[in-house]
């Protein structure tokens, strides 16, 4: 199974910079879609950026121009660039894949345990 461990969350201050990496324990050939997802307390999730297998790129438009999703295949590591960041950035960013399963037709989406960005003063 796909494992997936992000990290380099943390406290920052308005404008700052963070650079969140996801690390797959598979190839990212293997993976179809790397996404970064957040969510903070009492609000719904949301995609905040996502990378496809053809280099797709998609941002949820408040981080665009700010965020730049990213992906190293030798390391098996994507990556979420965050500059310019706004207390309204504050969430748990959680990374996600999808990818097929061995002996499976259908893709299956892989989850990271999550972590937490605070912007403030």
């Amino acid at each position: 199974q796909v494992q997936l461990v992000e990290s380099g969350g943390g406290l920052v201050q308005p404008g700052g910079s963070l650079r969140l990496s996801c690390a797959a324990s598979v190839s990212i050939f293997s993976i179809n879609t790397m996404s970064w997802y957040r969510q903070a307390p009492g609000k719904q999730r949301e995609l905040v950026a996502s990378i496809d297998s053809g280099g797709s790129i998609n941002y949820l438009d408040f981080v665009k121009g700010r965020f730049t999703i990213s992906r190293d295949n030798a390391k098996n590591t994507v990556y979420l660039q965050m500059n310019s960041l706004k207390p309204e950035d504050t969430a748990v960013y959680r990374c996600a894949a999808t990818a097929t399963p061995v002996g499976w037709s259908n893709p299956y989406t892989y989850w990271g345990q999550g972590t937490q960005v605070t912007v403030s003063s």
